[in-house]
């Protein structure tokens, strides 16, 4: 599981992973690739979430749609960065991603498995502090 494959890094970071919502729905996607998706996911949050905090995962369905969120209560991401974030090698913060390492490819991957299964990702408003991000499906 992909929480399994990140329990070390999450105990290292301290932080808390909660999941939430469905616990299973079909949709119309290759298993593999969601999975890679879910994984950048969490894998960022668990890089720039706030030690200590919380990584909530949820799955819910909505008419046609599955939408899996992925939220941390890290620094929350600057207002000029938002527009590039899913550009392939774009780093919001060279320094700090030199340090926890990544390639600034995962985001332009999430995006790119979603595209590809008729989907989208997006960066969800800040409505608190820390980042929330959406994988949007079609259902089976």
């Amino acid at each position: 599981s992909i929480r399994g494959e990140l329990a070390p890094r999450m105990d290292e970071a301290n932080v808390v992973f909660e999941k939430t919502g469905l616990s299973a729905v079909e949709v119309r996607a290759h298993p593999g690739l969601l999975r890679q998706a879910i994984y950048n996911l969490v894998d960022n949050a668990v890089k720039y979430g706030a030690s200590g905090g919380v990584i909530s995962l949820s799955i819910n369905a909505e008419g046609a749609s599955v939408r899996i969120t992925v939220a941390d209560q890290g620094p929350g991401i600057d207002e000029r960065d938002r527009s590039r974030l899913f550009e392939r090698f774009y780093r919001v913060d060279k320094a700090r991603s030199r340090e926890t390492g990544g390639t600034g490819l995962g985001l332009a991957i999430v995006k790119h498995i979603a595209l590809a299964h008729g989907g989208s990702v997006r960066l969800e408003p800040e409505s608190r502090k820390g980042a929330a991000f959406t994988f949007e499906l079609p259902r089976s």
